[in-house]
């Protein structure tokens, strides 16, 4: 090294130390049960504005005169941090969407979301999303959470002395939240954050994909062919080569030349049908969608006011300044004439948003929009720089085709599936883990990696089940299956140029222990739809891990491949090793005949005292569940238990005017003979209406003792 670069390195380390500084905090505000407010002194809200939070939260007092969570404000340069001193034996969580091990403690994140194929760019330390949260979980159960309310590029530093979010960008606002457990801290990320609206019950269903099922003909072979093989299925899902061009909103004049036709006998074969939609807009002068765009002045511009244009699918392209309420108001038009084709759902991609600049050299590659590049932002979101802006692109697009879809289709719940997002950005979408690859190491990734966005305030979340990029087997295929259809979103997908990824496509063997596994979600989507209410009500995960069943169990702490769905269930894959599992009443659950002897599926254990409500096998879930319904129960060391059975239309929004049941089971032993019955119930629904036969499971040290009643009259059963 020359003299004059080191001398010019020590002079840069000297200007940039002598400039940090640490910046006071105005009075600490309590903005809910336990939840603090910290501001620094210099906050500027047009420089970092919220969107993270729901809405603006209200003093409620003073903070707490026994609180002990002080963060601290660092200004170096024009670049702010945060941090939070830690001391004790603190179990450290969240992040969002991460790769690596459930507990984070020792670990570094990059929030700038980024096109990463199989997690690949900078060793998996940035993905899609950024979610700047973190979650403490002391050693006597109690827990707090830190919410770092900015959306400048970050570096997210969980170490088990010191919580640090760096910035590239201005001072930020600091959220606590300090409660008795885990979830009750969850619940007041949920007030801060909000929670998932009650998605629709088809899209709990399994969903088929692929890049891409190239014309209708394919589509319909595909849905033909589950319906033939009766694998339950409810979704088929397009993807970039439905489009003309890949111009959004249009469709392949010979490939798709009648996709209003193509839905409605997906309608009838008890199909929905997903279409994939991109930012970035061709630019073509002939093209409606860029001339309307150019006539309303809603693109990204450049510094020197001319449009940015960024490569994608369909070449240059322009792209919605989505900080503009104008733009979000014509980007959401735009679903009106799509969504009336019959189309049930929308998946947003590449919204980072992704820019294929491969041609630059690889020191000037950013894989999005320049730094500089501002946008203009309007209401209540100051004009800004990319860099401000980046990490909520996706969550300011989803939004906005969220309101337009919901325009479109008012009497309908919206399903939207986002790959780019922000924390709080589950108001408006589900999500997937992005682009993994067919591999065992990404398999057992996907486990943490979903468990990691539960307890980051998504509970709508899964991988590409089977892998996307590279070539499945029918063993790997088989074994992802098996636990992955007890993950909350479910979806089978493939890239283009890999081999076929459907459940019959490994042989008679796999396609029967295929049809197994989705049996068995079907069987569950009652337990599971229950699990999506109570997640919309209060932010409680439908995935959890399983130290959620006793948080002061430090043998729990670690376990990254079982995991619970809600907290009744015990989900244990097959490829599991020495898993650590809960103590206390834990009995098997069998939901399919040949189940628990199929060295494929998960185990599944039911937890003591509780009872799940389970339905029948079906195709699809526009067939009746109930018909009969059948309890699971499990009793504690008293012979007792208790479970709830929401239900409600399914869709639409009756649900919110009170159009629902949500019913309380309870079993009582006396002697020999355990009692079940409806002993409480919330909602004026008739949903009750479609239940009269009821069917009991009793399972007790191993053995399973029947009995049959009604919903009016309860069930007997006599244990031996």
């Amino acid at each position: 090294m020359g003299l004059k670069k080191l001398l010019f390195l020590i002079s840069i380390f000297y200007i940039t130390n002598a400039t940090a500084q640490n910046v006071a905090v105005k009075k600490p505000v309590l903005v809910g049960e336990r939840i603090v407010q910290f501001i620094p002194e210099g906050f500027d809200k047009s420089k970092t504005p919220s969107l993270i939070l729901k809405e603006e939260p209200r003093s409620k007092g003073a903070m707490p005169k026994d609180w002990s969570l002080i963060p601290g404000f660092v200004v170096n340069g024009n670049k702010a941090s945060a941090y939070l001193k830690l001391s004790g034996d603190i179990s450290l969580y969240g992040g969002g969407e991460v790769t690596g091990p459930l507990l984070r403690n020792g670990k570094l994140i990059k929030l700038w979301n980024t096109d990463t194929g199989a997690y690949g760019v900078e060793e998996g330390k940035r993905l899609y999303q950024s979610h700047p949260w973190v979650m403490g979980v002391r050693r006597d159960g109690t827990a707090f959470g830190i919410i770092f309310d900015t959306s400048w590029k970050s570096e997210l530093y969980t170490n088990s002395d010191e919580i640090r979010l760096n910035t590239e960008g201005a001072l930020f606002r600091v959220f606590i939240i300090d409660r008795e457990s885990p979830q009750a801290v969850l619940k007041g990320l949920a007030e801060l954050t909000g929670t998932i609206e009650m998605p629709p019950l088809w899209s709990l269903g399994y969903h088929q994909c692929r890049f891409s099922y190239g014309t209708e003909k394919r589509v319909l072979e595909i849905a033909d062919t589950f319906r033939a093989k009766s694998i339950p299925c409810d979704v088929i899902w397009m993807d970039i080569d439905y489009m003309d061009g890949y111009r959004v909103f249009t469709f392949h004049p010979q490939n798709f030349p009648n996709p209003a036709a193509l839905n409605n006998k997906l309608h009838n074969k008890g199909f929905r049908a997903v279409y994939m939609i991109d930012p970035g807009v061709k630019v073509d002068k002939n093209y409606s969608v860029y001339q309307s765009g150019s006539e309303k002045d809603i693109w990204v511009k450049k510094p020197d006011g001319t449009e940015y244009h960024g490569k994608v699918w369909p070449g240059d392209c322009a792209f919605p300044d989505f900080t503009s309420p104008k733009a979000r108001k014509w980007w959401s038009g735009l679903y009106q004439d799509f969504l009336a084709k019959g189309i049930d759902g929308v998946w947003n991609d590449m919204n980072e948003p992704a820019i294929n600049d491969n041609e630059l050299p690889q020191e000037q590659r950013l894989g999005t929009m320049p730094y500089e590049t501002m946008h203009k932002g309007g209401g209540n979101l100051p004009a800004g720089p990319h860099l401000l802006y980046h990490n909520a692109y996706g969550r300011l697009m989803v939004e906005a085709s969220r309101d337009g879809i919901i325009a479109a289709n008012p009497d309908k719940r919206p399903f939207l599936l986002t790959r780019a997002n922000l924390l709080g950005g589950q108001r408006y979408a589900a999500t997937w883990t992005g682009d993994n690859m067919a591999s065992w190491e990404h398999l057992k990734l996907s486990v943490p990696m979903s468990i990691t966005l539960g307890l980051s305030g998504q509970p709508f979340s899964g991988p590409d089940i089977g892998g996307f990029l590279n070539n499945t087997t029918g063993d790997l295929w088989a074994n992802w299956l098996g636990f992955g259809v007890f993950m909350p979103f479910v979806r089978g997908h493939a890239c283009a140029g890999t081999n076929d990824k459907e459940p019959w496509a490994f042989g008679e063997a796999i396609e029967n222990t295929s049809r197994i596994a989705l049996e068995r979600r079907y069987r569950l989507i009652p337990y599971i739809y229950t699990l999506f209410q109570n997640a919309a009500s209060t932010g409680i995960p439908v995935m959890a891990p399983v130290f959620f069943s006793n948080p002061k169990d430090l043998r729990l702490r670690t376990e990254e491949q079982a995991f619970l769905l809600g907290e009744n269930l015990l989900v244990i894959p097959a490829f599991a090793k020495n898993p650590s599992l809960p103590s206390g009443i834990w009995e098997d659950l069998s939901l399919v005949g040949g189940d628990l002897q199929d060295k494929y599926q998960a185990k599944l254990k039911v937890r003591g005292g509780s009872i799940i409500p389970t339905g029948k096998i079906i195709q699809n879930t526009t067939e009746n569940s109930f018909d009969p319904l059948t309890l699971v129960v499990c009793p504690d060391e008293q012979g007792n238990a208790v479970g709830k059975l929401y239900t409600d239309a399914g869709d639409g929004w009756g649900f919110k005017k009170g159009d629902y049941n949500l019913m309380t089971f309870s079993a009582k032993k006396a002697g020999n003979t355990i009692s079940i019955t409806m002993s409480a119930k919330d909602g004026n629904g008739k949903a009750e209406n479609k239940i009269e036969k009821i069917n009991a499971e009793v399972l007790l040290k191993g053995k399973i003792y029947k009995g049959t009643g009604t919903l009016k009259e309860g069930v007997q059963v006599h244990i031996q």
